[in-house]
């Protein structure tokens, strides 16, 4: 595969697993230096070794990790090209009167403030280089409607609005910001957050990590006065009817 993001620096959250694995490893085969980031350090350590990336022990609901994550990557490298915002959960679907306060507040946390504090920091470093992208991973909830979803739907919303606003502020500094939409996906996130898991077919047809892997470095390979707003990815044995 050319390597056509050599000397690129990139950072991944959530990169031990599913398709944050998927996405670094497409971004390091394409020539870039890759951290990844992650809650657990055991998971994140052994993804590290296997791709032959970086790895920092963060997480994204909390600033000071943040910090010394651009504290670590800037020391090491100077720079930092691609922001890729994968870090996501779940945390519990259900219906909004069966959630707790607590529930609620980490669900938004995870699922769209973290990547608003990752995107702060990288805002200024990338307006300093006139150069960078940001991709946010958010989901097909942002856009349809499903019983029990309302405050993860609400948080992927949220980064699907933001990222268009954090666009329009750093456009003219050469700063890309896009949304990776995707839906049913093969990763661990239904056993994480205890739904109904896709059956053996399902899985096999769902998106794949190195779908999503290679669609996030072709936005980074693009040339760089193009910039792709959205992009939604369905798998074709998926049945959408929204509400």
């Amino acid at each position: 595969m050319a390597e056509n993001l050599s000397g690129l620096v990139a950072v991944v959250t959530g990169g031990s697993r599913g398709y944050g694995e998927g996405i670094a490893e497409s971004l390091k085969n394409r020539g870039a230096e890759v951290w990844i980031t992650g809650r657990d350090e055991e998971a994140l350590k052994a993804t590290a070794e296997k791709l032959g990336v970086r790895a920092v022990r963060a997480d994204v609901t909390a600033p000071a990790d943040w910090d010394r994550l651009f504290d670590d990557v800037l020391k090491a490298a100077g720079r930092l090209d691609i922001l890729v915002n994968n870090a996501g959960a779940g945390v519990r679907v259900a219906p909004v009167a069966e959630q707790t306060d607590d529930e609620i507040f980490r669900s938004i946390s995870v699922n769209l403030t973290g990547a608003i504090l990752g995107c702060r920091r990288a805002a200024a470093v990338m307006k300093k280089q006139k150069s960078g992208t940001i991709v946010n991973i958010s989901s097909i909830c942002a856009t349809e409607a499903w019983p029990g979803w309302a405050v993860y739907s609400a948080a992927k919303a949220g980064m699907v609005q933001f990222s268009k606003c954090l666009y329009a502020e750093l456009r003219e500094a050469s700063v890309r910001v896009t949304t990776v939409i995707p839906s049913w996906g093969a990763t661990q996130f239904s056993q994480a957050s205890d739904i109904p898991q896709l059956d053996e077919r399902q899985r096999r047809l769902a998106i794949q990590p190195a779908d999503i892997g290679e669609l996030v470095a072709q936005i980074c390979s693009l040339p760089s006065h193009l910039e792709v707003l959205d992009l939604t990815v369905l798998p074709m044995i998926q049945e959408i009817v929204p509400l």
